[in-house]
Parts: C-alpha cells; structure tokens; sequence
C-alpha cells in the first residue's frame, strides 16, 4: 500500500535580499533560473523508482520568491512531477509569490499547472515598514496582485505578515491585522509571525546584541501585538490551528500540518530538506540517522506547536510506547504549572504555556 508523501520544492531566487532575510535564497539572472529549473526537473525525474512506494498528499513550492518564474517554467516543473508521483486528486498545491513578480498570464498558467493555493508574502499593511523590511513592494501592489489572484481563480490565498518590526507600534500592526481581514474576499489563512534577528543578516549588523532597541518595539509593546492578533482575527472568523496560523474554517494549511505531524517529505532542490523513516537531510548531504529519542523529542516539541495537541493514541502507535511512560513526569509537571491540560486523548498548551511555548517544549528534550 502505497504511504502518505509530501513534497517540498526550493526556488532559491528573489528580486533582492529582505534585510531580515537568512532563507538560502539570492538574485539571479533569467539564463541562470532557466538552467535551475532544467537541473531541477532532472531531480525530480531521477526520483522514479523512490516515488513507487508513495502517494503525494501536498506539495509547497517555497523560496526565495518561487513567482519568478515564469508560467512554462513552473509548468515544466508540474508536469514532470505528475509524471514522476503519484499525486492524490484532492491534494493542497502551494506556491509562495510575492507582490509585483506576477501577472494575469502568469497566474492563468500556474492555475493549469494544477496550483491550488497562495502564499502571499505581504508583512505589513504600512508602507514605511515594508520599507525598513527591504520588501520590493508596496501595499497598493499587494492590494492588485491579491485581486488578480482571485479573477484568475484561486479561491485558496495565505497572507504572511510580520509584527515586532522596527518603529512598528501596536496600533500600526492592529491596523495591518485588520486591514487585510477586511479584504474583499478576505484571505483563508493568515500567517502571523514575529520578527526574529537572524546572524548573518542586514538587521543582525544593526540591531544584533541589542544594538538601536529604541528602533524595535519593547518587550511589552511586543507582547501587546501578540496578544491582539488571536483577538482580533478571532473577531473575523480567523481559528488559531497552531500558535502562528489562523484560518477560516477548513483551510488550515495541510501541508504545514503534515510538517508538525511529521508526516514523511521530500525537499527537491537547493537545500531543501527531507524526512524519510528515521533518516533526515538536505538535498547535497548524508543523511542524519535520528534515535528514537529524536524521535519522540520531535513529535512532542512539533505536535504542541497545534492547539489540539499531541495524542497519546498517535504516540503509541508511532513508538509502541505510552506517552505517560517516556513523559509522564513532565506531563504532570507542566499541567501543575498551568502549562499543558488534557482534553481526552491529547495534551495541548494552555493560554499561558501558549505564551512561554519556547519554555515548555524545552522539557521534552532529553
């Protein structure tokens, strides 16, 4: 019987490199995306035998600003995947964009390569911090690349967006929440990330070791933000699935899902990362060999990153162990603080351990 598979599909390009930006991703000349996506495509082609044993769920094509490429290019791509895998008929097919690096015919020419959803790299609603950022765009981009996205037909489109950005305040950020929630139609998912300085990054130059904090929102300005998303997007039908990713009823993102699952995929390209059994690696590398703690360390920290949780049956299956077993200390420990609590069969964060998730997850390393 053939086992449950997602595919990840890297395309290291971009029109320029964010300031907060440490993805494996860089500008490059038509000539040189052109030879990517040939050797690419050889990749997936040499896959054929790999790919009996499988039946592809989802597949995230992520960069980098995989919107570069043009509609024949990423057609190319998409057929030589369907002639590869055996992709499911319902399966999720994301593509991340960016404003201003698609047109109509682009977008006409991804939706007959079988791309079913959006990501769309946004970060804010304000143009002056899509400034600061480094973004290419401006809202009013992201406003015509949004509605040329729906009258092509995709009826499935995630927004990113991006608190705790420098001279960003609470009231700002709040107007960008609901800014984009008012769209018309308003997105099915919403991203909502903070800022995180990154080493070897512009804004590590400038704001690494606590370098310009008056530039950066302060701790409780940040944690203000915080709080107000659940709030707000919750005023607009948004569900909280996972402690950065709202959606609309039934369009929580599978293939993120699977990820916190752990749900075996395969990265194609540049860099992309892979988890098959026990063995992880990126495409170019040895494969890491994981130890059943390993294991079990991932489905804990991974599986709380949802609001439902993790399950005890899910654990027993997966390692023919009982999750009271290997953590029932811990388990015990963290609902006495408030933590965790368990709701049936799985044991999911509380608001509070929601709040120091960082904390709590730590515990679960051996």
């Amino acid at each position: 019987m053939a086992k449950e598979l997602e595919l990840y599909i890297h395309i290291p390009f971009c029109v320029s490199k964010c300031r907060y930006c440490d993805f494996l991703s860089a500008p490059a000349d038509e000539e040189e995306r052109e030879r990517y996506v040939e050797s690419l495509c050889s990749r997936i082609r040499s896959c054929k035998e790999f790919a009996k044993d499988w039946h592809v769920s989802s597949i995230f094509v992520g960069g980098g600003t995989p919107s570069l490429l043009t509609g024949e290019q990423m057609g190319y791509i998409f057929r030589d995947i369907r002639e590869t895998f055996r992709v499911d008929d319902m399966a999720e097919i994301t593509v991340e964009m960016n404003p201003g690096t698609v047109s109509e015919e682009k977008l006409k020419a991804y939706r007959e390569a079988g791309i079913n959803r959006l990501s769309i790299g946004l970060q804010s609603a304000n143009d002056q911090e899509l400034k600061c950022l480094g973004r290419i765009h401006t809202y009013e981009m992201f406003v015509h690349s949004y509605q040329m996205a729906r009258d092509c037909g995709f009826s499935n489109i995630n927004v990113d967006l991006m608190s705790a950005i420098p001279f960003q305040t609470p009231e700002s950020y709040e107007k960008t929440l609901r800014t984009v929630a008012e769209l018309v139609p308003p997105p099915e998912h919403i991203s909502a990330y903070s800022l995180i300085i990154e080493e070897g990054t512009p804004f590590y130059e400038r704001y690494g070791e606590g370098k310009h904090a008056e530039e950066l929102p302060a701790e409780e300005e940040e944690r203000e933000m915080y709080v107000r998303t659940k709030e707000v997007l919750e005023e607009y039908g948004y569900i909280r699935y996972e402690i950065s990713n709202y959606a609309r009823s039934g369009f929580a993102c599978r293939h993120n899902l699977g990820y916190w699952n752990r749900t075996q995929y395969l990265g194609i390209g540049t860099g992309a990362s892979s988890l098959i059994g026990n063995k992880r690696w990126r495409e170019g590398e040895e494969p890491e060999i994981l130890t059943e703690k390993e294991e079990m360390e991932e489905f804990m920290f991974l599986g709380l990153r949802k609001m439902e949780g993790v399950s005890e049956t899910d654990f027993r299956n997966v390692f023919q162990k009982e999750m009271q077993e290997v953590y029932g200390l811990i388990l015990q420990k963290m609902k006495e603080e408030g933590l965790m609590e368990q709701a049936g069969d799985n044991w999911r964060l509380t608001e509070r351990g929601i709040d120091i998730s960082n904390y709590v997850m730590s515990e679960f390393l051996f």
